[in-house]
């Protein structure tokens, strides 16, 4: 356990120089950026140990490996984000441990997790999710809602009981005219996102950015970035 204390540590001062140089080069202060280490496939030791070594935001996209995870991490002073597809037969648990939903991309969703969040007492900050290859009439698999159907979907947001809007996300599209451009993309989801900001002024989270392109992600403005393996090392049977 020391010696991946030792690694985790390691790892986070490498990311933690990265998002610091970026923040530089831009003209940003450091503290304009929120790290949240995603911790897919790890165990809740993992999520224990970066705990103790100052990591606040963690993230998980599957609501089966999650759920348990949260659970068993209850005591621990985090905030948790839920960045994967959700479907509304998961709402209700996820619901009950996120505390930001970073995949929004239906109404149908905005209802369902309204519902839940209402049920549980809570009340849930939601981004958006953007699709940027939907402008080019092509689509990736990673889901999202096309750039001009943000407005809509923000007022549903905005309307609906026990969730609010809080931002934006998007993942750097793999086809399209943006792929293979992530500061470009980047800054697609930041013009977005003052679009969204004038209509609701305190949906100003810009989630973009993973291990490979986090740099092009703070350089372009988002406020935080969702880290994975630069962190926690390469995940098992992914290579």
């Amino acid at each position: 356990m020391t010696d991946r204390r030792t690694e985790l540590a390691d790892n986070l001062a490498r990311v933690e120089e990265r998002i610091s140089m970026a923040c530089a080069a831009a003209g940003r202060p450091r503290e304009d950026v929120t790290l949240i280490v995603v911790t897919k496939t790890y165990p809740a030791s993992d999520v224990r140990l970066l705990a103790g070594l100052g990591v606040r935001h963690v993230a998980e996209n599957r609501d089966q490996e999650a759920a348990p995870k949260a659970a068993e991490c209850a005591d621990l002073p985090l905030t948790w984000h839920f960045v994967g597809q959700l479907q509304t037969n998961k709402v209700r648990s996820v619901a009950s441990y996120a505390d930001f939903v970073h995949s929004v991309d239906r109404a149908r969703l905005v209802t369902a997790l309204s519902d839940a969040a209402v049920k549980a007492g809570r009340t849930l900050d939601c981004l958006i999710q953007v699709a940027l290859d939907a402008e080019s009439g092509e689509r990736g698999e990673r889901g999202g809602v096309a750039p001009d159907g943000v407005t809509e979907l923000a007022g549903v947001l905005a309307a609906a009981e026990g969730v609010r809007p809080a931002g934006l996300m998007t993942v750097a599209p793999l086809v399209g005219t943006y792929a293979g451009r992530p500061r470009a993309a980047f800054e697609r989801l930041m013009e977005i996102s003052t679009g969204l900001r004038a209509a609701h002024p305190a949906a100003n989270m810009v989630s973009a950015g993973m291990s490979a392109d986090l740099d092009a992600a703070v350089a372009a403005g988002a406020t935080h970035v969702r880290v994975g393996s630069a962190v926690l090392g390469v995940r098992p049977g992914l290579g």
